[in-house]
C-alpha cells in the first residue's frame, strides 16, 4: 500500500449540500427556505431566546439563590483509623500520606479528623486537626504539628 492508495472508509465523508445553485442541483430558486417571510431573508429568524413574544423560559425562572464563597478552603480529609498502617514513631506528613495511597495529591491541604482509634505514637503533620483527633494523637503518645496554609 502506498500513500496514494489511502482512501477514507466508504460513506464516512458526506458531500456538502450546495444550495441555491440552479434547478438541476435540486436546491435551486428558494434554496430550501420556502417562499417569503422572515426565514427566507438573509439574517432572518429570531434567536433561541425569542419565544414569539411569550416571556422567555430563562426570564420565567427565579434568579439563582445564595452565593459561592470564593475563599473557601477545601481539605483532603484523613481519619485516624487510616493512620494505623504507619509504624510506631513514624512521621506522617502530606507527602507520606500520598505515598501510602491515603490521599491523592498534596495540592489540597490536609485535615486530620477523629474517627477511629490510634494506639501508636506518631508525629503527625497536617494543616488542620479536629479537637478529638488532636486529643487522641497526644493520648497515644504522639505529637501534632500544624503546617501553614499555602496561599
Amino acid at each position: 500500500m502506498k500513500l496514494h492508495d489511502l482512501r477514507p472508509a466508504p460513506g464516512s465523508k458526506k458531500r456538502r449540500k450546495r444550495v441555491g445553485r440552479g434547478i438541476a442541483a435540486g436546491q435551486g430558486k428558494t434554496a430550501g427556505r420556502g417562499t417569503k417571510g422572515q426565514g427566507a431573508r438573509a439574517g432572518g429568524g429570531k434567536g433561541p431566546y425569542f419565544e414569539g413574544g411569550q416571556l422567555p423560559l430563562v426570564r420565567r425562572l427565579p434568579f439563582k439563590r445564595g452565593f459561592t464563597n470564593i475563599w473557601r478552603v477545601e481539605y483532603a480529609e484523613v481519619n485516624l483509623d487510616r493512620l494505623d498502617r504507619f509504624a510506631d514513631g513514624a512521621e506522617v506528613s502530606p507527602e507520606t500520606l500520598v505515598e501510602a495511597g491515603i490521599i491523592k495529591s498534596v495540592r489540597k491541604p490536609v485535615v486530620i479528623l477523629g474517627r477511629g482509634e490510634l494506639n501508636r505514637p506518631l508525629t503527625v503533620k497536617a494543616h488542620r486537626f479536629s479537637a478529638s483527633a488532636r486529643a487522641k494523637i497526644e493520648a497515644a503518645g504522639g505529637t501534632v504539628e500544624v503546617l501553614p496554609l499555602k496561599g
